[in-house]
C-alpha cells in the first residue's frame, strides 16, 4: 500500500515539473520581434542630426552622377560694378585771375561752349592799375628807345662818349624788359593783344575783362552769380569734354592679379537698356581699397552722342587671360539662401549640401574660388533633383 502511494506521489511531481518547463519556454519567440522590427533606416530621408545631409533612395540613383573638381585652363569673365565718370584729362576748372566783381554772366549750367566762348565779365581796381602800369612802361620804353637811337647819332658825330652811349642803350633795354613784364601781367588778367594795342592807341582804360572758356566742352558746374565778388582761388565754372568718358570699376582683390592694362572689356549700362559698349582698360590701381577690398580699374569709352552721363551705373565685363583653375560643371551647383552650394559625398548613399565660392560660368564650367579640393567627391549631375528631394523629405 505504501509502495503505491509513493509511486503516485512521484508521478504527480513529474507532471508538475513538465508543465512548468513548457510555460517558461513559451514567450521566447515574441521577444525577438523588436530587434527585427528595428532593421535598417528608410532611404530617401534627411538625417536627424544634419538637415543638409540626405540619404539617396535607390530609384534616384539613375538621376545622379558623381565626380571630382578638376583643373583646366579657363578664361574667367569677371562682372564688376562700375560708374560713368568724367575724363579728368578733359576736365578744366575756370576761375578769375584776380580779385574782382562779376558784372555779367553769359552761360548756364549744361551749356555747350567752344574754346574762347565768353563765360562772364569781371571788373576790378587791380585791372585798372595793371593797365596804367602798362601804359607807363610803354611810354618809357618808347622814350628810352628814341634816346638810344639819338645817342648813336651823337656818338657817330663824336659829340658824346662811348660810356654815355652804353648808358642810354642800357636804359632802353631795362625799359623794354619792364614793358614786357607789364604786358605779361595784362595777359594774366585776361587782356589779349588786340585790347593792348587799342589801349596804346586810344589810351582808354578797360573797365572790365572777359572770363573765357579755355577749350570746348559742357558746363557741368556753375558757382557764380551776377554781382558776386570772387577771388583767384574761387572755382567759377567747370567744363568737361564728354565726347570721351571713363568707366571706373571695382575688381575684387582675389581676382585683381588677372586684370591688366590693355584688356578689352564689355560695358553694359542699365539706364540705357543694357546697351553693350566696348572699351579698353587704361589703368589698374596699385593699392586696395581697405573698406571694399577691391582694386579700382579705369576704362576709356567713346561717347560721341553724349548718351553716357557722369555718375550713371554700369557693369564691367572683363575677360581674363586663360589660366589653370579648379572648376566644376554647372550641373553640380544649386542655389540656396543666395549662395552657391554643392552636394559633397560622405559615402555611396550620404550626401551633404556645402557652401562654395564660385566664379561666373564659362563654357558650362564654374571656376572654384573656395570651398572645394580636387580629391573631394561631389554630385556633378542631378544636384537640382537631389536638392528638391532634400527639401521634400525635410518638410515631411
Amino acid at each position: 500500500m505504501n509502495t503505491q502511494w509513493q509511486f503516485l506521489f512521484f508521478v504527480l511531481v513529474g507532471c508538475s515539473l513538465l508543465l512548468g518547463c513548457q510555460q517558461d519556454s513559451g514567450p521566447a519567440q515574441p521577444q525577438l520581434q523588436p530587434a527585427l522590427a528595428g532593421g535598417t533606416p528608410q532611404t530617401g530621408t534627411v538625417e536627424d542630426d544634419d538637415p543638409n545631409t540626405i540619404v539617396l533612395r535607390p530609384e534616384m540613383r539613375q538621376w545622379i552622377e558623381t565626380g571630382h573638381p578638376f583643373v583646366t585652363d579657363i578664361a574667367e569673365k569677371l562682372h564688376v560694378p562700375g560708374q560713368i565718370k568724367v575724363h579728368e584729362q578733359r576736365l578744366v576748372r575756370v576761375g578769375a585771375s584776380f580779385t574782382g566783381r562779376i558784372v555779367d554772366v553769359y552761360v548756364q549750367l549744361g551749356d555747350s561752349v567752344e574754346a574762347g566762348t565768353e563765360l562772364a565779365r569781371i571788373a576790378s581796381p587791380e585791372l585798372t592799375q595793371a593797365q596804367l602800369a602798362y601804359l607807363r612802361a610803354h611810354s618809357l620804353a618808347m622814350l628810352a628807345e628814341r634816346a638810344a637811337a639819338r645817342a648813336k647819332q651823337l656818338f657817330a658825330g663824336d659829340v658824346i662818349s662811348a660810356a654815355e652811349l652804353q648808358r642810354r642803350e642800357s636804359e632802353s633795354q631795362v625799359a623794354r624788359a619792364e614793358l614786357s613784364a607789364a604786358k605779361d601781367q595784362l595777359r594774366l588778367l585776361g587782356v589779349d593783344n588786340g585790347a593792348m594795342n587799342d589801349l596804346v592807341k586810344r589810351g582808354q582804360i578797360l573797365p572790365s575783362v572777359m572770363i573765357k572758356a579755355p577749350h570746348s566742352g559742357t558746363i557741368i558746374e556753375r558757382n557764380v552769380a551776377l554781382g558776386q565778388v570772387v577771388q583767384p582761388s574761387d572755382q567759377l565754372f567747370t567744363l568737361a569734354d564728354l565726347s570721351v568718358v571713363w568707366v571706373v570699376g571695382d575688381v575684387p582683390e582675389y581676382t585683381a592679379d588677372f586684370v591688366m592694362q590693355g584688356q578689352q572689356v564689355e560695358i553694359r549700362v542699365p539706364a540705357l537698356g543694357n546697351i553693350s559698349l566696348d572699351g579698353t582698360i587704361i589703368f589698374v590701381a596699385d593699392i586696395v581699397n581697405p573698406l571694399t577690398r577691391t582694386v579700382t580699374v579705369r576704362t576709356e569709352v567713346d561717347n560721341p552722342q553724349r548718351k553716357l552721363k557722369p555718375d550713371m551705373l554700369a557693369t564691367v565685363h572683363i575677360t581674363e587671360h586663360a589660366h589653370a583653375q579648379l572648376v566644376i560643371p554647372v550641373g553640380a551647383v544649386v542655389r540656396e539662401n543666395n549662395r552657391d552650394h554643392v552636394f559633397a559625398a560622405r559615402d555611396e548613399k550620404h550626401f551633404t549640401l556645402v557652401p562654395v565660392e564660385l566664379g561666373e560660368a564659362v563654357n558650362q564650367l564654374r571656376p572654384v574660388h573656395a570651398g572645394l579640393a580636387t580629391d573631394q567627391t561631389i554630385v556633378v549631375e542631378g544636384a537640382f533633383h537631389l536638392n528638391n528631394e532634400r527639401k521634400r523629405t525635410d518638410q515631411e
